[in-house]
């Protein structure tokens, strides 16, 4: 008799439905981070996708929630689904909150550069990117404000390495990073080197376009690097992020025996790996 009495006690129908919408939220999710991934279609889709996932999350906490009172009044069974759903909702949140801190205590920026007055420029990959992307020129005065303010440690990088030495170095770095490259031009006589470059960001993989310019000067070279998302208005830090460990990569590569080797090899074969990559953007 008791154990039928047990099998029979009713279960909360919102606990149910709370579980099955946060197990729903999880294939939504991985479906925007395939539609990012498969390089078919732009973030905006995929942003749709991520609100819904979100919004799945959100309707099942709250629901959880209501059936946990529920489960408390009545003493209905659910009480490990509604946890499980709570679960899921929180798991799923926590990186957005995490987002929503930053973008609070960051500015509303999108675009990066270690150099306001005379940014390097997308060539290429101006090129490359949608109409409803965001524009591929540099916003301004507000903007470069905006990055001293927050960024007082994005500078150029000052080496005093020849300026294909300098320029190879760059190159290593961002093939080890696995950017994808879309034009490489070596430095010449009276022109600078460039390096034009797709990042990924390493959860949802959107692309951030990133330019390399190294610059001859009288006591060696300037390096000077631009981040920029194709989408949003807030980047999160993620390009300042980039180009401070892109610059402490490339000063550490200049002065390290790999570099040396690099330049011995290219010396010896009178074209480096980064020059035969020139002027052959890689298109989509």
């Amino acid at each position: 008799m008791v154990r039928r009495r047990i099998a029979e006690e009713p279960s909360s129908q919102l606990a149910l439905w709370a579980r099955r919408l946060a197990v729903f939220s999880i294939p939504v999710m991985l479906l925007a981070i395939l539609i990012v991934r498969s390089d078919r279609l732009e973030a905006v889709p995929a942003l749709s996708t991520i609100a819904a996932s979100l919004f799945l999350a959100v309707a099942a906490v709250i629901l959880s929630v209501a059936a946990l009172v529920v489960i408390w009044i009545d003493g209905v069974d659910g009480l490990g689904q509604a946890l499980t759903a709570i679960l899921i909702g929180v798991l799923m949140l926590a990186y957005p909150a995490y987002l929503t801190v930053k973008a609070y205590r960051l500015p509303a920026i999108n675009d990066i550069t270690t150099d306001p007055i005379d940014p390097p420029r997308f060539e290429v990959i101006a090129k490359l990117r949608q109409r409803d992307a965001n524009p591929v020129t540099y916003a301004g005065l507000r903007t470069a404000e905006l990055q001293r303010e927050a960024y007082r440690d994005i500078e150029p990088l000052q080496l005093s390495n020849p300026p294909q030495e300098a320029f190879d170095a760059a190159y290593a770095v961002i093939t080890r990073r696995k950017w994808r490259i879309v034009d490489a031009r070596p430095p010449q006589a009276r022109r600078d080197g460039l390096i034009e470059a797709v990042a990924r960001s390493p959860i949802m993989g959107f692309r951030d376009d990133v330019v390399v310019r190294i610059r001859s000067g009288q006591d060696g070279v300037r390096i000077d690097a631009r981040s920029a998302s194709r989408y949003g208005h807030h980047d999160f830090g993620d390009n300042a992020s980039r180009i401070r460990n892109l610059l402490e990569d490339i000063d550490d590569f200049a002065g390290s025996d790999a570099a040396k080797k690099l330049t011995a090899k290219a010396a010896k074969n009178q074209q480096t790996p980064a020059t035969k990559n020139a002027h052959t953007p890689v298109r989509r």
